[in-house]
């Protein structure tokens, strides 16, 4: 069937309000709101919001009590402007990306002295024997450097790719002033993020070694390169 472009372009255009959008997303989070309800919400008066709703009669409907709430077609349009916002977010990554400064190999190692020397902190106090069985002479002080080193990699692995997947910045990242994005401009996931960081807490001799290889100044380490990711000073 083929589509009306002019529908589409008037959509769009109705949509294109941000009160309009505050309106559909309000009923959205409330179900049900009355015209004083959503005038308060948006801190309009009487005109505007009765200007923007007859805008947005095609996508409201209204209850027996006389209180707007979202049709089908505005359901489906909350789930257009959810999309909207998300693709306005990639865009403004990309935007960042393409002016930005890749980060220097100096301060991704700051970050990364910064990152490991608190995973390396927790697992020391989480792997000491408990003060008790120390103060009551139930055994004698042990640390298996071993299971330190392991336990830190695994840690500073899932720290970084839970930090780094939720908003590009692990804390010695945030200290230093880096931030990973992806070079295609989308936003960084959880699954990129831990690609990347597999390779700097269980292969990173490898991963430089390989990285410096490529020569490619986006790519220092060679996991970096198979994410798709890179990192960028916000400093500069």
């Amino acid at each position: 069937m083929a589509v009306n472009q002019e529908n589409i372009s008037r959509i769009l255009i109705v949509l294109s309000h941000p009160i309009r959008r505050e309106i559909l997303l309000n009923l959205n989070e409330r179900g049900e709101c009355s015209f004083t309800d959503l005038m308060n919400a948006l801190n309009v008066d009487t005109g505007k919001l009765s200007f923007h709703i007859r805008n947005l009669a095609a996508f409201l409907e209204q209850t027996p009590t006389g209180k707007y709430r979202l049709n089908k077609v505005g359901e489906k349009a909350i789930a257009l402007v959810n999309d909207l916002k998300a693709w306005a977010s990639e865009a403004e990554v990309a935007r960042k990306a393409s002016t930005l400064t890749l980060a220097s190999f100096k301060k991704r190692a700051i970050a990364f002295l910064i990152d490991f020397s608190m995973m390396l902190t927790i697992t020391i106090l989480i792997t000491l024997p408990n003060v008790f069985s120390r103060l009551t002479g139930a055994g004698p002080f042990q640390l298996d450097i071993n299971i330190v080193i392991v336990s830190t990699l695994v840690l500073l692995f899932g720290y970084s790719t839970l930090l780094e997947g939720f908003e590009g910045q692990s804390l010695g990242k945030r200290i230093v002033g880096l931030v990973v994005v992806r070079i295609d401009g989308k936003k960084l996931s959880y699954d990129y993020a831990a690609v990347r960081n597999f390779g700097k807490a269980f292969l990173l001799p490898f991963d430089l070694l390989i990285g410096l290889r490529i020569k490619d100044e986006r790519f220092i380490r060679y996991f970096d390169k198979f994410a798709g990711t890179t990192v960028v000073d916000l400093r500069l």
